[in-house]
């Protein structure tokens, strides 16, 4: 444990300066290089010698850099090569041969091509991405014009023809810049590289009218190469000289880089990944230093609709959990627009990230922000009704972040244990890959880091070895105590300890947990003999012990809870400073008698059958759910000498009474057959004209409005000013229990409802991901009959228009010359009729016939 330890403590010290120290000054640097962008660098010819590169370093960092399948571009969860890597690697062939033609790195990336091409269209064919449409065809014409021997199966020149199709109507309908307030993605002109001969425009002229003030094509690598290219534009030099001075090997797919966005998330990552404890005073720096520049923020104009809705969503979470000051206008204005939200609606594909990052910022709602009610109501509609609309969702989105908008969803943020939140996190690999450049990824290395993933599992595992310790010693306690061989009620030893444990605001403090676990052991076990098992002159005689603090002829049940609590009491105490300690136990003491003394009461009140009013049940209710005779003691508040328990402050009578109605909510049924009162039947006593629906709705509707409450005197730093962070987030985290028991029923009555959960806080270690090798991917056999070429995978088209598609095509034995051979697909109705001439050479993977 102690190596375990030591491994832990080196990890954040080599965290904390290899990521954080720089992240406050130098983000740039955690830009993850794009092999597609550096390509287009790698091309443009030196000035003064047109045989060598500008940018050799550029032609180097793709000859060092092919990945091991033959492949430049990206790679998804499982390492296999995304539909990315089909012109990333094009466009590395090509700057390879203007280079150096017989290159050995040339014939492991054509090999690639051939082998690999056909099974990523099909994956991908039914949502080939925008981008992939503009950049692919392109990467095909410009290797041919370089004389690459590209080798397509033929079950690939229906595909590619619609490709091609579909790239000259995005050329022929879109406008160059088009509106920038709605934009989905980078503006037709940041693909100046892809724009085919044929496309008139007069570049000279353009170019000068849309660079921006730095000197880039829409902040795009790519496009400001072909820019320079074309029109030699020393402006545009300017800007790829200083790209490459920051970034001397590999170049991202966008510069300059949104640094706020970066901090924003690794502090997100961090968080999910369950670290954050050993980063605190990092996060609030850099958190600190995203709120600053947010006061003086100006609006991108090469920012896509949904990025800065991601972005301002994610930057409201963050900061308000954090305490800042911030307003939800800043990323639900859209609420008012329903015009915006129609498009957005229209457009779903392209909002998936950004509703994700709206539904979890909805999370932290204070009362009165109704419009973030509404744009959670929106959130989460897009986000349920996308998997059934898009038949090709598992395309758009990674099965990672698949798996977690499914949780957050499922299950709320304020029923949510850590612990399991960050087990998935971490299982599910999330790196969050960012959808801001003009291919599909633009990824941040310091989300990919391996150091901060291992940091993250071992954390787990070395507080799970804890756990385990911790257990059984609470076991031991609690049958030495006797309170788990009463006989009668609930035997909750592992739920209480799994709930107090899962929390990850005492990831140190052992003392602490099994305090509080104790004393819900205590609370559970004497509930349950005042409800079920003690007779009113017994229970009597046990409140009345209890208020004179004397358990001299106590006996049986009752005795062995007093003495708990007793010996309970004087454990806390020791905890505090010496000069806190006989202010103590009278404090401790006070606590435990209210507690008693309510639950003796509604005992009375359910022998006489007396129905209190509601006022007068939920001021009782409350002390009896106990949560604050749990929760008080964890706080540095109460044992100050200057601090009465009985006068509670506005956090603690709120989460006393989210925990009562929650409480309420899921077991009035079981209540009622036990003689009990409950919130639900009362208001139903008072209402009998609604229905037993609408009882459980207005209860639920009191619950939502105190957890707003609750959370708005958490996180806002103008409210229980008196009261420390730490203590706050005590009070949070006994209300995220209490909801993760009863916010879809009453799981703690349960005797299985919760073992997945606790073995996996407790007990089994994190799930690994087995490393991918690209080279074991299948490829396509001549008589798979779900290839690319497939009818139910390429749309047919009506009408018998012709679409005419040349070809040269190579037969299986090289001697031969190639064989001249003319295709026909038919073209929709709404297509113009077109002749695209793809110029490729293509080898049949078959019996060496022409298509």
């Amino acid at each position: 444990m102690e190596s375990s330890l030591l491994s832990i403590e080196s990890l954040v010290s080599q965290l904390k300066n290899e990521i954080f120290c720089n992240l406050h000054s130098h983000s740039d640097a955690f830009v993850s290089p794009s092999a597609y962008d550096t390509a287009w660098l790698a091309m443009i010819p030196h000035q003064n010698n047109h045989n060598i590169p500008m940018f050799s370093s550029c032609l180097n960092w793709i000859i060092q850099n092919q990945k091991e399948g033959g492949f430049w571009g990206e790679t998804n969860e499982e390492g296999i090569s995304t539909i990315d890597a089909l012109p990333s690697t094009l466009a590395c062939l090509i700057a390879l041969k203007m280079w150096d033609p017989s290159h050995p790195n040339i014939r492991s990336g054509l090999r690639f091509i051939e082998l690999k091409a056909e099974i990523l269209l099909k994956i991908n064919y039914q949502n080939l991405p925008r981008w992939f449409v503009l950049t692919f065809p392109a990467m095909v014409e410009l290797a041919e014009a370089h004389a690459l021997p590209l080798v397509f199966p033929h079950g690939l020149v229906t595909a590619i023809a619609h490709i091609f199709v579909r790239r000259q109507h995005i050329l022929e309908t879109e406008e160059l810049v088009g509106d920038e307030e709605r934009r989905c993605f980078p503006p037709l002109l940041s693909y100046l590289e892809t724009f085919p001969a044929t496309y008139h425009l007069d570049s000279q002229e353009t170019v000068k009218r849309y660079l921006s003030s730095d000197g880039s094509l829409f902040q795009s690598p790519a496009a400001t190469a072909q820019a320079f290219m074309s029109t030699q534009n020393m402006d545009c030099l300017k800007y790829l000289q200083s790209l490459l001075h920051k970034f001397p090997n590999g170049v991202p797919a966008k510069y300059p880089v949104d640094g706020d966005l970066i901090k924003l998330s690794l502090v997100d990552h961090v968080q999910g990944l369950g670290l954050s404890p050993h980063f605190n005073q990092d996060i609030e720096l850099l958190l600190g230093q995203v709120y600053r520049s947010q006061q003086n923020i100006k609006s991108d104009p090469n920012s896509s609709f949904p990025l800065k809705l991601f972005k301002d969503a994610m930057a409201f979470r963050l900061l308000r959990m954090h305490g800042h000051d911030v307003n939800p206008e800043s990323f639900c204005w859209f609420v008012h627009q329903p015009e915006t939200m129609e498009y957005m609606e229209l457009n779903s594909q392209h909002f998936i990230t950004a509703m994700y990052s709206v539904y979890r910022a909805t999370d932290v709602a204070y009362p009165g922000e109704h419009q973030l009610d509404e744009a959670r109501k929106f959130a989460t509609k897009l986000l349920q009704n996308s998997k059934t609309r898009h038949r090709d969702f598992n395309l758009l989105i990674s099965k990672g972040l698949q798996n977690l908008i499914k949780y957050e969803v499922d299950v709320p943020w304020t029923a949510r244990l850590d612990r399991l939140y960050h087990r998935k996190w971490i299982e599910e690999n999330k790196s969050s890959p960012l959808w801001i450049g003009k291919a599909s990824f633009y990824r941040l290395s310091c989300l990919e880091n391996t150091k901060l993933m291992q940091l993250a599992v071992e954390n787990f595992e070395f507080m799970q070895s804890i756990y385990m310790r911790e257990l059984e010693e609470l076991k031991e306690w609690s049958k030495k105590r006797r309170l788990s061989e009463m006989g009668f009620g609930r035997e909750k030893t592992v739920y209480t300890y799994f709930a107090i444990a899962s929390c990850s605001h005492f990831p140190h403090d052992s003392v602490m947990r099994l305090l509080l676990s104790k004393a819900t052991i205590i609370v559970t076990v004497a509930d349950d003999f005042y409800d079920m098992e003690g007779s009113l002159p017994d229970l009597e005689i046990l409140t009345d012990a209890v208020q004179r603090w004397e358990g001299e002829g106590l006996e049986g049940h009752s005795k062995s809870i007093f003495e708990a609590v007793d010996e309970l009491v004087k454990e806390m105490v020791e905890t505090c400073q010496p000069q806190q300690r006989s202010m103590g136990v009278p404090k401790l003491q006070q606590l435990w008698r209210e507690c008693f003394m309510s639950w003796m009461v509604e005992r009375r009140w359910s022998v006489a059958g007396y129905t209190p009013a509601m006022d007068e049940y939920l001021e009782t209710g409350m002390l009896s759910i106990a949560v604050h005779t749990i929760a008080l003691p964890a706080t540095a508040n109460f044992f100050n000498p200057n601090a009465n328990p009985l006068q509670y402050q506005n956090i603690t009578k709120l989460v006393m009474a989210v925990a009562r109605l929650s409480n309420d909510v899921q077991s009035y049924q079981k209540e009622v057959v036990d003689g009990k009162m409950n919130m639900v039947m009362l208001h139903w006593q008072q209402n009998p004209e609604g229905g037993i629906e609408d009882s459980v709705a207005h209860v639920k509707e009191m619950l939502e409005l105190k957890k707003k409450e609750l959370l708005q005197l958490v996180f806002s730093d103008r409210f229980e000013q008196e009261m420390s962070k730490s203590c706050k987030q005590t009070h949070l985290y006994c209300m995220k229990v209490f909801e993760m028991f009863f916010n879809s029923a009453n799981l703690f009555d349960s005797e299985t409802a919760l073992m997945q959960d606790i073995n996996k806080s407790i007990y089994l270690p994190i799930t690994h991901r087995k490393p991918f090798n690209p080279n074991v991917v299948p490829s396509l056999q001549n008589n798979d009959k779900s290839k690319v070429s497939d009818p139910k995978l390429v749309p047919s088209l009506k009408n018998n228009d012709k679409f005419k598609v040349s070809t040269r095509v190579h037969t299986l034995s090289n001697s031969k010359p190639p064989l001249h051979t003319t295709s026909y697909i038919k073209l929709a109705p709404s297509q113009k009729l077109l002749h695209l001439p793809i110029r490729c050479n293509m080898r049949l993977t078959g019996f060496g016939l022409p298509i």
